[in-house]
């Protein structure tokens, strides 16, 4: 016999595989084991030691399952190749350390082909504190790709998507990145309050950048509902304050000369040439935050205003220096450095013309 040869039922007790640390298995996951369907149907008869979950997966005690198990149910109904269990061909997975409830040690995570978590489970998983806690939850979205001949049942409730995205592994599972789990929880969404308080939380948190966001809630189709559109415009709110709090931040951390803050520039006389973030007058260099984060028609609009505006201010001969707030985030000292290089660079070059510097 080898370490591959499946085990008999004689050789391998039945209780014996309840005694292991993943204790919801499929069908043909006990049949790898030796079990044959009749002793699976019979194990799960009305109170017997186990039951059957969800279709194809059997849960190795009686009792109601625990949170993890579910998860794990879920995706085991999910996964692309349920016969077998956990396939080898999913999207890898990006290892994040979170915190793991305390219990026995977790398992190896097992490679489930073409389904994650999403939607207010994966929301709890990744530590939103506005998602309820997994016991709660009557149902847990999982994500797979639009043509998979699945429906929602039990506990599982099956989201389609044309493209998966790439899943982060959190406690053992693999879990939709936080802007598409957000999408797939409004989408189920009705309360104002409920929306908000997650879309606030996900900036405000720093777990991903408004626009992410609203590009993946404009994918939904959800821009169209007035509680949604709503709650995005706190968003945008949202972000930008922390994006000007990053952006002062790095101009004190980084020995940046002090601008003026949140100026209106204009032509003596002249026309209004737009708005700026900080605008450093003896060098002539404007600097931009961009938060835009509507929707696509809005966001082209703004967009092009946004490069004659930067087109006019240069041709001027002022510099103009766009930073975003992932960039910001991500990489301050860079950003700050990019700035400094403008600074310095203002004496190799003609003045610029006069303009009209006004609170905004």
């Amino acid at each position: 016999m080898t370490h591959n040869t499946p085990l008999s039922p004689r050789s391998r007790p039945l209780h014996s595989l309840a005694d292991g640390r993943r204790r919801p298995m499929t069908v043909a996951q006990l049949r790898a084991h030796g079990v044959s369907a009749a002793e699976t149907n019979e194990q799960c008869r009305p109170g017997g030691p186990w039951q059957q979950l969800l279709p194809n997966v059997v849960l190795l005690h009686p009792g109601p399952p625990t949170s993890e198990e579910r998860l794990h149910a879920v995706l085991l109904y999910a996964a692309r190749d349920r016969g077998a269990g956990p396939a080898s061909g999913a999207a890898p997975a990006v290892s994040v350390s979170v915190p793991v409830q305390p219990g026995p040690e977790h398992p190896p995570v097992p490679a489930y082909a073409e389904a994650m978590i999403t939607g207010l489970a994966a929301l709890t998983l990744h530590g939103f504190s506005a998602a309820p806690p997994l016991p709660s939850l009557a149902v847990v979205d999982v994500l797979v790709p639009r043509m998979r001949r699945l429906r929602t049942t039990g506990c599982a409730r099956i989201v389609r998507t044309t493209a998966l995205p790439t899943p982060v592994e959190l406690t053992g599972v693999p879990v939709a990145p936080v802007a598409r789990a957000l999408a797939d929880a409004v989408a189920e969404l009705t309360d104002p309050g409920t929306v908000r308080r997650l879309l606030t939380e996900a900036v405000r948190g720093g777990h991903c950048e408004p626009a992410a966001v609203v590009r993946e809630l404009n994918r939904a189709r959800l821009l169209s509902r007035p509680h949604v559109v709503d709650a995005v415009d706190s968003l945008v709110a949202e972000g930008r304050a922390l994006a000007e709090q990053r952006l002062y931040r790095m101009v004190r951390e980084h020995a940046l000369p002090e601008p003026v803050w949140n100026v209106d520039l204009r032509l003596p006389g002249g026309p209004h040439l737009g708005g700026v973030d900080a605008f450093w007058p003896e060098q002539a260099v404007a600097l931009e935050l961009d938060t835009r984060a509507h929707r696509k028609q809005e966001d082209d609009a703004a967009w092009a205003e946004h490069a004659r505006k930067r087109e006019h201010l240069e041709r001027l001969g002022i510099t103009v220096v766009h930073l975003t707030p992932r960039k910001l985030r991500d990489c301050p000292e860079h950003q700050a450095a990019v700035v400094r290089t403008a600074l310095m660079a203002a004496g190799d070059r003609e003045p610029a013309a006069y303009v009209v510097v006004l609170p905004r």
